[in-house]
């Protein structure tokens, strides 16, 4: 156990700077020698340097993966894809963080318990990708959902973001419930919760679901599924996020599209594919990832809102992503992790223009139609992010694509590969409607945009011309 402190000693930290960041915010934000600050500013800049120090601290420990084998029957293991998805995590949640603070000046939007509550998710995060036990694994999930709870109702005065907060309480309390009982079902029929030890146990076992053997452990994996599934939004258990996406604030949104999925994405690889992957789990990723694809592209055809638009989207690339765990290949992990890769880096763009809008109330989608007028080479960055989101080549969203639809031809799944094609093309239609109005139609009613500092047009500009030229070499991630 000495061993094991080393290993999540990030982890450790950023819990602790976390509880002390509120502290000092309250110090200096009743400072008349300050003018009295914000306090979810002061409280916002310790969350951003607390994950940049953590981001330091696990790029610091990479001498342990030398000693990896030394804490193998841990609940954690840290390896090369441990060390990489925790580096990417908290990137992505600085760079949400970034997002934030222009926002609190102008809405006035001082709930200090944002802040507190995304490093307290991230660090239950950081576990989540290194946990390597059914007990560890849940236990990072439950303070996960739990921040997620507060942070989707954290504007108060919003009655909009109150119902997203109790939607997301009332049917986010399922999720847990189902793969806890999924993980109490695997300890009842096998004895052990250690994914070394679940893969020695089910290697070359028959599954049944009406088995008198293997009843219990097929159960416990489909809800275990159930319940990831419903984390990372895949059809059917989609319901409750265009609804939170649009009644939560935008940053909130920005933060439920990006960080849950990195980490639930990376758990769902240690646990099934190493531990219990077979052919009844494959059909149903399978199911849910065309059934995925189809409604997104559809269901975003008939949106009017932004951030609904937007949600769909985020559906429709949780089912292109889980083709790779549907091809259950080295080349379909490989896609799936360039997937998400890119998928991060077009959804901090995607929000972070429109959070930039945010000062004219943009809501609806006909409300960007005087945005090429005023303001030329933001229409013009906003229409390459959705086209990249699209797939249009060259840009990154295609070679995302293209590696997750060449991986499923290589394991002979023509269906899924044919049916990506296909409702990429119609996402075309529905993710080009933004560019397509800001570019093209003229506005239909009375929208006021501002201008932005060049600060936050160069670093829009700046992030758009690293994510976009992400996708072109497959071997950055390899």
């Amino acid at each position: 156990m000495f061993n094991l402190f080393p290993a999540v000693f990030p982890e450790i930290f950023l819990i602790n700077a976390t509880f002390i960041s509120p502290i000092h915010g309250v110090v200096f934000s009743t400072s008349k020698k300050y003018d009295y600050p914000p306090l979810a500013s002061n409280v916002g800049w310790l969350g951003l340097l607390s994950v940049l120090i953590t981001i330091l601290l696990l790029a610091a420990g990479a001498p342990l993966l030398t000693i990896a084998h030394f804490f193998r029957n841990n609940f954690f293991r840290k390896d090369d894809f441990t060390y990489y998805r925790q580096i990417f995590l908290p990137l992505s949640t600085a760079g949400t963080i970034l997002m934030c603070f222009d926002y609190f000046e102008q809405d006035r939007f001082n709930a200090s318990e944002f802040i507190v509550s995304i490093p307290l998710s991230t660090s239950s995060m950081l576990f989540m990708i290194s946990a390597y036990d059914l007990i560890a694994m849940y236990s990072a999930i439950e303070p996960q959902s739990l921040c997620s709870y507060v942070i989707a109702a954290s504007k108060r005065n919003s009655e909009f973001s109150t119902e997203a907060g109790l939607k997301y309480l009332i049917l986010g309390a399922f999720s847990p419930g189902i793969l806890l009982f999924g993980c109490s079902m695997i300890y009842g029929s096998t004895g052990v919760t250690h994914f070394d030890q679940l893969a020695e146990i089910l290697t070359g076992y028959e599954m049944t679901l009406f088995g008198a053997r293997s009843g219990g452990i097929f159960a416990g994996i489909l809800f275990i599924a159930v319940g990831f599934l419903f984390k990372i939004t895949a059809v059917p258990f989609h319901m409750w996020a265009p609804d939170i996406y649009e009644g939560s604030p935008t940053l909130v949104a920005a933060f439920f599209s990006i960080a849950p999925k990195i980490s639930i994405f990376a758990n769902m690889l240690r646990v099934f594919i190493h531990s219990f992957y077979g052919t009844t789990l494959q059909q149903i990723f399978f199911f849910c990832s065309i059934a995925s694809m189809i409604l997104g592209a559809l269901a975003a055809m008939a949106q009017t809102k932004v951030k609904r638009l937007l949600a769909y989207s985020s559906i429709g690339h949780v089912g292109y992503i889980c083709i790779g765990f549907s091809c259950g290949t080295i080349g379909g992990i490989q896609s799936l992790l360039i997937g998400i890769f890119i998928y991060v880096l077009m959804t901090i763009g995607a929000f972070a223009i429109v959070l930039a809008l945010r000062r004219t109330r943009v809501k609806y989608m006909a409300d960007l139609g005087a945005l090429a007028g005023t303001n030329p080479i933001l229409a013009i960055t906003f229409s390459i992010i959705m086209f990249s989101y699209a797939g249009i080549p060259p840009l990154a969203g295609f070679c995302s694509k293209f590696y997750l639809f060449f991986a499923a031809l290589s394991c002979g799944a023509y269906l899924l590969a044919l049916m990506g094609v296909v409702t990429s093309v119609i996402g075309r239609w529905a993710a080009g409607r933004l560019p397509g109005v800001a570019v093209l139609h003229p506005c239909t009613g009375h929208v006021a945009y501002q201008k932005l500092r060049h600060s936050e047009l160069g670093g829009i500009n700046r992030h758009i011309c690293y994510s976009e030229s992400g996708g072109i070499n497959r071997h950055i991630l390899q």
